[in-house]
């Protein structure tokens, strides 16, 4: 049985990790991947202890491309237009 159920909106986007994350109580961070999700895998883990929490999202947001784009911060640059 999972610690908790969590909406992916609630986790946060880690560059560093590569990973969406959420606290753990133990002071570190439950944590899945993109390629996690896209395999239809809703189990997030915490490295440091036993807990793990399940996620909830839509598997067609992670199906085929680079995930929900709203999901993730944007990487396009403004451009000025003259």
């Amino acid at each position: 049985m999972s610690y908790d159920d969590v909406e992916i909106e609630d986790m946060e986007w880690s560059e560093e990790l590569q990973a969406y994350t959420f606290p753990c109580p133990c002071g570190d961070l439950f944590q899945i991947t993109r390629d996690d999700l896209r395999l239809g895998e809703d189990v997030a883990r915490c490295p440091s202890c036993s807990l793990y929490i399940t996620v909830i999202y839509s598997a067609e947001d992670f199906a085929g491309g680079t995930g929900k784009q709203s999901l993730e911060p944007s990487k396009q640059q403004p451009v000025a237009v003259a």
